[in-house]
């Protein structure tokens, strides 16, 4: 199949994410921590040129790769990222496709015409953004990611720029969480939803994603692994496989390591020397921390403190983490460290302080209009 793991499970993930925070709005909504807001719209008004242009390159587009994907199925199985990305498609199935799109959208507005079209005012819900939200953190977060690794790997990216700057792997998590936080953060401010009842209501889903991902990397062995472990199975790990002690990362998709004896194909590696399964070890830990978050969610009433709260939870579970993965360090005054470490250390000084302003602020407001 030409489904790539790891982007399956990043996929995974946003829609994850996505779910539990259409959850929390709705909740806050219902609680009175958030409003709904309006916007005036016209209805009855036939299709516009600039529509059923979009409308038609959007076909065209879909038409163009999946006809061609269609007819070479062998070479999408082979290098689906390749051929996703590359300007191979198909014509007729691009304009037969863009035809039928245009055709599509003019009919729909036919049937909403009116003789005189109306402006009306529509009710919109903070839920009814998360798609928008959604959409924003992905394309935001994945280029906040390849931005923070290509800076963490320079000399690889260096040697090949466009192969780095367009693969879908090498990710690092805290570029996609600052850059895709800033722009998520943006986007809801412009319309109106509190910033800090945002960031509440996006920490539970956020822990959830970051865990589900990382059962992404592990399956993908992607090189976001630990480092090298020869010592023995300790007795606290006699229930669990042997993988989860010690792993090679057989058929991993960046072929490190040595040959898999027997093996023909695209991935037919495997680690010389078994090491931490890292993502192993991030993915239960936070899948554990999100059930953490959303239990106690209700009772977290200052505005900021849940966002907080991941932040803390976030940066320890990353700080100690780093211990045992391989990563790329910089030296300062004679002290070596990741750029993981650093971000995860400055995140635990922001969860923390954040709780302790939060929960005084809240507590101030709160003797302020019981007194009032």
């Amino acid at each position: 199949m030409p489904i790539q793991t790891f982007g399956f499970f990043v996929a995974l993930s946003f829609l994850a994410a996505a779910y539990t925070l259409s959850l929390e709005l709705k909740r806050k909504e219902k609680s009175g921590l958030l409003g709904a807001t309006s916007r005036q719209t016209w209805v009855g008004k036939p299709a516009t040129v600039a529509e059923m242009f979009f409308s038609g390159l959007l076909g065209f587009i879909i038409g163009y790769k999946l006809v061609f994907f269609a007819l070479n199925y062998r070479e999408l199985v082979a290098d689906p990222q390749g051929s996703l990305l590359s300007l191979k498609g198909s014509l007729w199935g691009g304009l037969v496709s863009a035809a039928v799109s245009v055709w599509m959208k003019y009919r729909e507005k036919e049937k909403e015409k009116k003789e005189k079209p109306e402006l009306i005012t529509e009710t919109v819900h903070p839920s009814d953004q998360v798609s928008n939200f959604t959409m924003i953190a992905a394309v935001a977060g994945i280029v906040g990611a390849k931005i923070f690794h290509n800076l963490e790997y320079l000399d690889t990216f260096f040697k090949d720029p466009v192969g780095e700057l367009l693969s879908f792997s090498g990710l690092t998590m805290y570029g996609g969480l600052i850059v895709g936080a800033i722009a998520v953060i943006w986007y809801g401010k412009k319309n109106q939803v509190a910033p800090l009842h945002l960031c509440d209501a996006a920490a539970p889903g956020l822990m959830l994603a970051y865990g589900t991902g990382r059962i992404g990397c592990q399956l993908a062995g992607d090189g976001d692994w630990g480092i090298v472990n020869t010592a023995p199975k300790p007795t606290a790990f006699s229930l669990f496989p042997d993988w989860t002690w010690s792993f090679t990362y057989p058929h991993n998709v960046i072929n490190e390591g040595v040959p898999i004896p027997g093996c023909a194909g695209k991935h037919c590696f495997m680690l010389e020397q078994g090491v931490f399964p890292t993502p192993f070890y991030e993915s239960v830990v936070c899948i554990f921390l999100f059930f953490v978050l959303w239990s106690f969610r209700k009772k977290m009433m200052a505005p900021g403190m849940m966002f907080s709260v991941y932040l803390l939870f976030n940066g320890i579970e990353r700080f100690l983490v780093e211990q045992i993965r391989v990563n790329s360090k910089y030296h300062l005054a004679g002290i070596g460290f990741t750029q993981a470490q650093l971000i995860s250390f400055l995140l635990i000084i922001l969860g923390a302080s954040g709780i302790v302003y939060f929960r005084n602020h809240h507590q101030q407001a709160s003797i302020s209009k019981s007194h009032g």
